[in-house]
This record gives structure tokens, C-alpha cells and sequence, in this order.
């Protein structure tokens, strides 16, 4: 146990208990009615072990959550049996099929056009999510411990002055160590840049103990704000729009135990090999424009050094709590991490919904899962 404050506020779970039990997290349980809840999936997550543990937790939560909006990228033979396994909860579900022919058209009329990913999901449902709810709680389907507390934990930091709060935890099972993109790549380049540059916003990306984290909360104002990376860049932009709009004194980071995610493969354009390509490009956006010269003729190197430091500090802490550990593996990690490291190119974030070409409802109309599906199915979404 550690209770260690950071640059920004750290909420942390002292184990005296079942949770936290103090005056914010009362207050946090009291606003679930007035937060929306943005989770979003693929086709990966029909059916899902995790998704549905996901889905069963939300159910549990008193008061209910003003709304549950769920992002779906799917194809169209299977929107209708995803909509259907979602609406099957009891939840306050909206469904928004983000790959529907009408939000294309939408976007592409708006000039926003272009690739899409996780990033692009989350970005449709933050519109009509922050109008529906005074706070949103965004999070991601995949983690097999989830626990609707965590709704709670998140939410705790906004009942007070706080603006922004993201959750950290530990990967740590099957006696191993995972969250490996952000251990072997977010962290080494961060610790590389702070190095050679004592700035404000360096300090900021320094400051979360799991910056990666697909959790967090915000207030709808805040959530309106976020110029949102198209895909896996997601969490590094979100971080970068916080800094500018909640800053060290509006955010806070909050303590979620011990997750169990599924793992990606590393190599390839859909393993973390990828993924780490456009975490870069948005890590290293952020920084140029808060006027970081992260010196790119000389960060690979300076990268590769930084983290072979930290596979040496990996492998003691992994011996010293009885888990395997791959040096050999961990290094082959770096270098195909490190051919990510390039200037980004140009920046494709959309939009902040204040300064959307459209409303929140164009999207709830052109993502409607009925209107593509033949006659005869009726919906409420």
C-alpha cells in the first residue's frame, strides 16, 4: 500500500473496507442519476464474457444512470442481433451503430470525413451524452473485473471542485505484468521528453499512473471540450484537451484495484504494434502544440535508453513478486515501439462539440440501428 500525492490530485483505495465509503463517495452514488454512461464496442464485444459482466455491474447501480450510451461499430447483418442482445439489459440503453450509412453521410457532408476507431466511437456519443447528463463516465467493455463501483470512484473527484478524473489500476495476472503499451512505450517516451524540456504539460502527461486507462469522467462541459482522436489515440488527446480545460488543479486520478482486460497481439497493424503508432502521433501532437521540440532526429535513441532502464527496474519488481518475466521479449517490445516515434502528420482530431457543424440529435437520428433494418422491427432508440 502507498498513499503517494502526484502533480494532480491521486483518490487512492486504502483496503479499510468494500470500497470507499467516505462523504464523496456518498455523494458520487447520489449523482449516477445525472451522469451518462458511455461505453464503447465492437463486434468483438457481442456476447462478450467481459461486455456482459460489464452490462450485469451497470445494472446494479441505484439510481440508475440517466442514460447508458453504447457506440457500436459493427456490420450491418450485425447491428440487429447487437442491438437486440444490448436492449436486453435493463438499462436506460441507447444504441448508436457507428458505422450506419447515415452517420457516414452525416460526417461526410460536414467534411469529416475520413478514418474512424474507437476514438471517432466515443466522439459521436459525447455529444448527446454530456446533453443528456450533468457528468459522463466513459469506459471501456473488455475488462473482465469490472465492478459498477467504479462508476462511483470516477465520479467522486466531479462531486467536489474537480473538473476531470481518470482511473488507474493495476495489470497485473496470469503471473505476469501486462499493460505493456503503456510500461514499454507512453511512459519511456514521456520520462525521454521530460528529460530534455521542463514544461507544464510534460509534467501533466508524467503525473497518471496509468495514462492509457480507458476510464474516466468529466463534466459535461468539460466533455463538450475534448478534440477527440479518430482511434487509438483517444486517451493521450483526451489527456491533452483536459490539460488546457481542467489543468492541475481540475483533475484528479482515482484508484480502480486490479484489472483482467483481454490482450491484443504485438506485432501487426491491429496488435499494439499498431496501436503504438497512433498513441505516438497523438502523445507527440499534444506536446508540439503545447511548444515541446520533442527533437526527433535524436527521441528514438534517447527512447530505447530510457526504456531499457525501466526493463531492468521491470524485471527486479517481477522477481521480487514471483512473476515471470521476459527481458528478452520486453526488449523486442521497445524497438518495434520505437518505429513509431515520427512528427505526427496532420492533425484529424474532430471536432469540440461546441463547435460541431451539427447537433447531438443528427447523430441519435442518423445512428438509429431500425432505421437500416427492413420493415416490421420497432425500436424506442
Amino acid at each position: 500500500m502507498e498513499y503517494v500525492q502526484e502533480r494532480i490530485a491521486t483518490l487512492h483505495e486504502f483496503g479499510g473496507g468494500d470500497g470507499p465509503d467516505g462523504t464523496l463517495a456518498r455523494e458520487a452514488a447520489a449523482a449516477v442519476a445525472e451522469t451518462s454512461i458511455v461505453v464503447p464496442m465492437t463486434a468483438r464485444e457481442y456476447e462478450s464474457p467481459a461486455a456482459e459482466r460489464v452490462l450485469v455491474e451497470l445494472e446494479q447501480l441505484v439510481p440508475a444512470p440517466a442514460a447508458v450510451f453504447v457506440p457500436v461499430r459493427a456490420d450491418p447483418d450485425q447491428i440487429g442481433p447487437f442491438r437486440k442482445w444490448l436492449t436486453s439489459f435493463a438499462l436506460p440503453i441507447r444504441v448508436l451503430w457507428c458505422t450506419a450509412p447515415g452517420v457516414d453521410a452525416l460526417l461526410s457532408d460536414a467534411g469529416l470525413g475520413g478514418d474512424f476507431g474507437k476514438g471517432r466511437d466515443v466522439w459521436l456519443a459525447l455529444g448527446p451524452a454530456a446533453d443528456r447528463g450533468e457528468a459522463v463516465v466513459v469506459h471501456d467493455a473488455d475488462a473482465r473485473s469490472y465492478e459498477a463501483e467504479h462508476v462511483h470512484r470516477l465520479l467522486a473527484p466531479l462531486t467536489t471542485n474537480f473538473d476531470f478524473s481518470k482511473g488507474y489500476y493495476a495489470r497485473v495476472e496470469r503471473g505476469r505484468l501486462y499493460g505493456r503499451l503503456f510500461r514499454l512505450f507512453y511512459e519511456p517516451l514521456v520520462r525521454t521528453v521530460a528529460d530534455a524540456h521542463d514544461a507544464p504539460i510534460v509534467d501533466y502527461l508524467g503525473a497518471f499512473r496509468y495514462a492509457l486507462a480507458g476510464e474516466f469522467a468529466a463534466t459535461a462541459a468539460l466533455a463538450r471540450r475534448l478534440r477527440t482522436p479518430r482511434a487509438w489515440g483517444l486517451e493521450v488527446g483526451t489527456l491533452g484537451d483536459a490539460y488546457e480545460v481542467a489543468g492541475f488543479r481540475g483533475t484528479a486520478q482515482v484508484d480502480l484495484g486490479r484489472h483482467e482486460h483481454d490482450h491484443r497481439d504485438v506485432a501487426g497493424d491491429t496488435g499494439l504494434e499498431g496501436m503504438s503508432r497512433e498513441v505516438g502521433a497523438a502523445l507527440l501532437c499534444v506536446l508540439e502544440e503545447h511548444g515541446v521540440d520533442p527533437a526527433y532526429e535524436t527521441l528514438p535513441e534517447r527512447y530505447r535508453a530510457v526504456g531499457e532502464e525501466l526493463i531492468d527496474q521491470y524485471r527486479v519488481d517481477a522477481a521480487f513478486n514471483g512473476l515471470e518475466y521476459d527481458p528478452a521479449n520486453e526488449r523486442d517490445q521497445l524497438e518495434r515501439y520505437a518505429e513509431s516515434i515520427a512528427p505526427p502528420t496532420d492533425d484529424a482530431r474532430l471536432p469540440r462539440w461546441t463547435d460541431a457543424p451539427f447537433e447531438p440529435t443528427d447523430v441519435l437520428e442518423a445512428a438509429r440501428p431500425w432505421r437500416e433494418r427492413r420493415v416490421g422491427s420497432r425500436s424506442q432508440d
